[in-house]
């Protein structure tokens, strides 16, 4: 925990530090949100701050590597609000499948948050039940019954067999689940 002088300079250096983020962008809401991130990062990586040097230069440096870092990144990154050019990369599959994706992102929007989290993490990110629970800041025993429940209820939405074979009908064709192929 940083020591209550750092928390008051953190502070006292707001007011600067939004002044130069709005000259860097031009751009007062964005300016405070890279306030806020700059602040997060010093707040997280106070240990690295050396005492008796400028915390004014060393905010300022941390907001202006953000900026444009985030720059970077952005230009690499192409505008696709409305899908179009997502939608020319898709390679339409050569087979059957018997799970529609647009049923699974409704299945897995009606498991409850903290399963879903807990499954993405594990299932999709390919965290270990530790990683997931250290990001999760809850035990492992609850990251991998969340993910067991999430699992579970996924099985039951999407009317599959354990095994992952279809069933005849779906358990929630009023939830707005199609059948399965």
């Amino acid at each position: 925990m940083p020591p209550a002088s750092f928390k008051d300079n953190l502070v006292t250096e707001m007011p600067n530090l939004r002044a130069f983020a709005i000259s860097l962008c031009g751009s007062a809401s964005v300016a405070d949100d890279l306030v806020q991130e700059a602040m997060l990062r010093a707040w997280a990586n106070f240990d690295k701050f050396e005492p008796g040097t400028s915390m004014r230069a060393w905010l300022f440096a941390i907001l202006r590597n953000f900026y444009f870092s985030s720059r970077r990144k952005g230009a690499r990154e192409v505008q696709d609000s409305d899908g179009f050019y997502a939608q020319r990369v898709v390679v339409p599959g050569g087979q059957e499948s018997h799970i529609d994706l647009q049923d699974f992102r409704k299945a897995l929007a009606l498991i409850p948050p903290e399963q879903r989290e807990a499954l993405i993490l594990v299932g999709a990110s390919g965290l270990s039940y530790d990683e997931a629970a250290a990001v999760c800041e809850v035990q492992i025993g609850t990251i991998k019954s969340r993910v067991s429940r999430a699992r579970a209820r996924l099985v039951e939405l999407l009317a599959l067999s354990p095994s992952g074979e279809s069933r005849p009908q779906p358990k929630l064709q009023g939830a707005g689940l199609s059948a399965p192929a």
